[in-house]
């Protein structure tokens, strides 16, 4: 135990006295959960919107008050129908409204700029749902879960996932990768400190910062970025913690497969970064995908990760809800150590 003791020691300095490290390692998440809090959303405000008007009426008259009070137009004025497609073209509008009266009704005609496909389809539907006044066709909508769908609460599980898949297993790899090039690790295997105690050692360190990370990154997401605070939050962190755990066997795995640092930073960032942003449903709905894509997902770890971690966070389900989630996070971690473990003693 004493050895374990000072093997930890050892490397909690190493990581503490890289300050560089540390600050990156602490601030990433923090800038990452903020970005797609506030500043990366997939939500449409501010359309630019002018409005052509043949005759006016109670009727166009409403829905020009509803365009200037509603947050997600910025009504730019009444226009001719001549200036329609300069304002488009040179960027000064983004939709446009004709509002045509003849026999005294008054229909709407939208066009939007689509170069930017999202955009267009939002602009269009808030319009559409603006100028659709008959009382008698009146649609009640309700939301569940998200009532502001506000796209942080999509975004922060996803993150989250990233980032543990950053930290645990880039900067593990690494770090024992480098051990090997130092020829440290070649002195630490000789001497009569058993294999597993020296990974215990190396792992210990960064599976408590990965904890602190985790305790920042749910603090920020109940306060910060407002999500729902429930019950669930001890299932949150045990479903965290088991990803981690995972996230920690994966290093592992890389540092016992490759043998210089550029190698293991390599691996670790195109096979499973990448994946991890394409294929896990963080930004692309899974359902989606080509069939073949999809089964490609289910070896994604982070696809069962931000899958349970909606399921929790956002929808406040019980347990029951992700035990199959759970069940495959905890094969994965058991197959990935049990590997990594074997490589790392056949191949130190």
């Amino acid at each position: 135990m004493t050895i374990l003791r000072s093997l930890i020691r050892k490397e909690a300095l190493h990581i503490v006295r890289d300050r560089r490290t540390m600050v990156i390692t602490l601030v990433m998440p923090v800038v990452l959960l903020l970005l797609f809090g506030f500043a990366i959303s997939t939500e449409v405000n501010n359309v630019r919107t002018v409005v052509v008007v043949d005759r006016h009426n109670d009727q166009t008259r409403d829905i020009i008050e509803c365009l200037q009070v509603n947050e997600y137009f910025s009504f730019v004025g009444l226009v001719a129908d001549s200036d329609v497609e300069r304002l488009l073209r040179d960027g000064d509008a983004e939709a446009a409204l004709y509002l045509r009266t003849d026999v005294g009704l008054t229909s709407a005609h939208i066009v939007v700029d689509a170069s930017n496909p999202t955009s267009a389809q939002a602009a269009a539907a808030y319009l559409q749902g603006l100028t659709e006044g008959d009382a008698k066709k009146i649609a009640v909508t309700y939301t569940l879960y998200n009532p502001q769908m506000k796209s942080a609460y999509n975004f922060v599980p996803g993150i989250m996932g990233m980032i543990f898949i950053l930290i645990c297993a880039i900067m593990t790899s690494v770090s024992i990768v480098s051990e090997k090039e130092n020829g440290t690790m070649d002195l630490l295997l000789v001497s009569p400190v058993k294999p597993t105690t020296i990974i215990i050692g190396k792992l210990v360190p960064y599976f408590l910062l990965s904890c602190i990370i985790l305790a920042i990154m749910l603090l920020m997401a109940y306060t910060v970025l407002g999500l729902p605070v429930s019950y669930t939050v001890m299932t949150v962190a045990a479903l965290s913690l088991l990803y981690i755990i995972l996230s920690l066997s994966i290093g592992l795995l890389v540092s016992a497969l490759v043998s210089d640092q550029v190698s293991a930073l390599i691996v670790s960032a195109v096979l499973f970064m990448l994946p991890v942003i394409m294929l896990s449903g963080m930004i692309f709905p899974i359902d989606n995908m080509p069939a073949a894509l999809q089964w490609i997902s289910c070896a994604i770890p982070a696809r069962w990760y931000i899958s349970a971690m909606r399921k929790l966070m956002i929808q406040r389900l019980e347990f029951s809800h992700v035990i199959r989630e759970f069940a495959i996070l905890g094969a994965m971690t058991a197959a990935l150590l049990a590997l990594a473990l074997g490589k790392f003693r056949s191949n130190p």
